[in-house]
């Protein structure tokens, strides 16, 4: 298995002349959907591992929420219809004669994620969770059971796998804006936030949407006063993390005039506004970068084990960083990584590493260290699922994943 490096050519990302760049926050329903496609994962894979001593073959990765109806207005409104959350996938239901409470396992979980996270959300009233997970396909549990006989883990899937760094300003200023709106705790603010951010020449714009929660909202005065207490917020986080002001706007859509402004009962779109699916928000990283190598996979509700759609997102992003770290001439690093069905996950058919660094005549002397460090990383898939098992990847607030 070859490790390629070469020189990353092309104008960096921070000095194209336009620069885009996205994160949709925890309430936000396409993230409401990787989380919990990624909470039943963690669920199944802790009850076979505590059960059986390993974890067993599932991909819960295809989640759907259907928006809800609902009627919000200062000092409280009513859901008139509940949110439908429908999860499936494939999952192991029996092994060795002991059957697997599946469908309790992805609702509990389901409902244990919204409960815990959207503070507005009555999870016994206004969402009901379907669990439509089915045993998996002969071919890919055999697969999979023929993994743990041998001393490597076996790719589940041919698929792709991308991961860069460092992060650009406008990327640390976006993620650092949804993060500082969620961090503050104010019960008026939701957790529906979603950051824009756009960088034409010199001059960012971020554009926020936050959901407000009606309930603790008297009147329009009071929902201005939330608004431009969030809109200091983003502000100042942007402005931190860009080391300069950026122009900066919350809800814009808003009209006080005629009394339509961003107002929920529950604090997300999900209620009335929007609907939501996997894969459609947050890359392993958690931004949405067009000026960037991207794949479409989404990490969450994959099995921790042998899913490289998973699993090589999240290596490629760790590579990424430590080549930054680690060797000092290296300025900015894209990885790509290609598994092959049924081959160990540890050797990848392509590993292609770009580095951007002071001094292109110095490239081929970096590139055996750089095998060493992509090396390093690739040995250690096998042990991986470990640390994915202790956090739910679609809710993580920094970069690295």
């Amino acid at each position: 298995m070859r490790i390629l490096v070469g020189l990353l050519d092309g104008t960096p990302a921070a000095s194209l002349p336009v620069e885009i760049v996205e994160r949709k926050g925890l309430g936000h329903p396409d993230t409401v959907c990787d989380a919990i496609a990624e909470e039943a994962s963690l669920a199944l894979s802790r009850f076979y591992l505590e059960r059986f001593g390993f974890v067993l073959h599932h991909n819960v990765d295809k989640v759907l929420l259907r928006g809800g109806a609902a009627r919000p207005r200062f000092g409280g409104g009513v859901v008139d219809e509940p949110i439908d959350i429908y999860v499936a996938g494939r999952a192991t239901r029996a092994y060795r004669g002991v059957d697997v409470p599946v469908e309790a396992l992805v609702i509990e979980s389901a409902r244990g994620w919204l409960a815990g996270h959207l503070h507005a959300l009555d999870v016994a009233r206004d969402v009901r969770v379907h669990c439509l997970v089915r045993p998996g396909s002969h071919d890919l549990v055999e697969l999979f059971e023929r993994q743990r006989q041998g001393a490597s883990k076996l790719a589940n899937d041919t698929s792709l796998g991308v991961g860069f760094a460092p992060l650009t300003p406008l990327e640390r200023a976006v993620l650092a804006t949804e993060r500082a709106l969620q961090a503050t705790g104010a019960p008026e603010r939701g957790e529906d936030v979603k950051v824009m951010g756009v960088r034409v020449g010199g001059e960012p714009t971020l554009t926020v949407a936050c959901s407000f929660v009606d309930r603790h909202l008297d009147d329009l005065a009071a929902y201005l006063r939330a608004r431009g207490s969030a809109a200091a917020t983003a502000g100042a986080a942007a402005r931190a993390a860009l080391g300069a002001e950026a122009a900066l706007d919350v809800n814009t859509a808003d009209d006080p005039k005629s009394g339509s402004v961003y107002l929920t009962v529950t604090g997300t779109s999900a209620e009335a506004g929007d609907d939501g699916q996997t894969g459609r928000g947050n890359r392993a990283n958690g931004l949405i970068t067009p000026a960037r190598p991207m794949s479409l996979e989404s990490v969450a509700g994959k099995n921790p084990i042998t899913h490289v759609g998973k699993l090589y997102n999240v290596v490629a992003t760790r590579m990424a960083e430590a080549l930054v770290a680690e060797l000092d001439e290296v300025r900015e690093a894209y990885v790509q990584l290609v598994s092959r069905i049924g081959s160990p996950i540890e050797e990848p058919q392509a590993t292609d590493i770009r580095l951007r660094v002071e001094s292109p005549a110095r490239a081929a002397e970096l590139a055996p260290r750089a095998r060493e460090i992509a090396r390093a990383h690739l040995d250690g898939l096998g042990s991986l699922w470990e640390d994915l098992l202790s956090r739910n990847l679609a809710t993580r607030n920094a970069s690295s994943t």
